[in-house]
């Protein structure tokens, strides 16, 4: 592949590398002859992803997101290597399905401080030191359809990712004006290892209810063309899922009608990737 002129030589860091969007956004601008720092918070899975990476200028980080001090040093690191950085793209998150009344403190805790506290820490410390040394720069925060309406059986989830777009709207309003877009991406249910373990929970049948389950690479492809070449507020994917959430959002009492036949067809596609899933296990034995 040849290396695309807008994202050649361009410094990125992204959150969430180990696996999933995070993982093949690193693959991509590296082929496309960017820099990238790419971090996680599992360096062994990190490292284990890299080694399918082309060559190209990848440094390895460990990164807590839930940590600002590890943050700090992660961006000062960055800015020191490159002598700048112009994007970073928060893709990190955390999902755990289940009823409200049956969730701990923890999973309170590890949905708002990982997917809300550990992007706001990455977009306002970027952006600060951005403003000091008057730099333009990008910041793209990945959000979810779960941010433009709720979704029971991922409560949580989707209050996190409600903040998240709340968050990154506001953000871009005080950035503007110093040169520094800021980009939400809302998209459906992806093929990642967050969709995967919800694939045995009940609560989760309404994610499997899009027609077509979009791939990381659909969500790379985005950020690389339209969201990296013309910076927008927010984007949605796809348009008539989206158009489908904000009515609910607009209408929560409809929900109550129009659930019942969904959550039916979430879980029978719950059932065909669960057999799915033994098929292929079988064969590897």
């Amino acid at each position: 592949m040849r290396p695309s002129k807008e994202i050649s030589q361009q410094r990125f860091l992204v959150t969430g590398c180990a696996s999933g969007i995070g993982r093949q956004l690193a693959h991509r601008l590296l082929e496309n002859g960017a820099r990238v720092t790419a971090t996680d918070l599992n360096e062994s899975t990190l490292q284990d992803a890299a080694k399918a990476w082309p060559g190209g200028e990848a440094r390895l980080q460990h990164l807590d997101v839930t940590d600002p001090v590890a943050w700090e040093r992660v961006l000062d690191e960055t800015l020191q290597a490159w002598g700048g950085l112009d994007v970073v793209v928060n893709v990190a998150g955390y999902l755990k399905p289940g009823a409200i009344h049956e969730a701990t403190a923890s999973d309170v805790d590890r949905h708002f401080d990982v997917n809300v506290k550990g992007l706001a820490h990455g977009t306002r410390l970027v952006a600060a030191r951005w403003i000091s040394k008057k730099s333009a720069g990008h910041i793209i925060n990945i959000a979810s359809m779960a941010a433009l309406a709720p979704i029971p059986g991922l409560g949580l989830y989707s209050a996190s990712k409600y903040a998240v777009r709340a968050f990154s709207l506001a953000a871009a309003e005080e950035l503007r004006p110093h040169g520094i877009a800021v980009t939400t991406i809302c998209p459906d249910a992806v093929a990642t290892p967050m969709l995967d373990l919800q694939v045995d929970f009940p609560e989760a049948a309404l994610t499997f209810t899009a027609p077509r389950v979009l791939t990381a690479d659909d969500i790379v492809t985005l950020i690389l063309g339209t969201v990296h070449k013309k910076k927008p507020l927010l984007v949605s994917m796809p348009r008539r899922r989206a158009l489908l959430a904000r009515f609910a959002d607009l209408f929560p009492g409809t929900s109550r009608w129009i659930a019942p036949a969904l959550e039916r067809r979430g879980r029978k596609r719950q059932q065909a990737l669960r057999d799915a899933q033994t098929l292929a296990a079988d064969a590897k034995r």
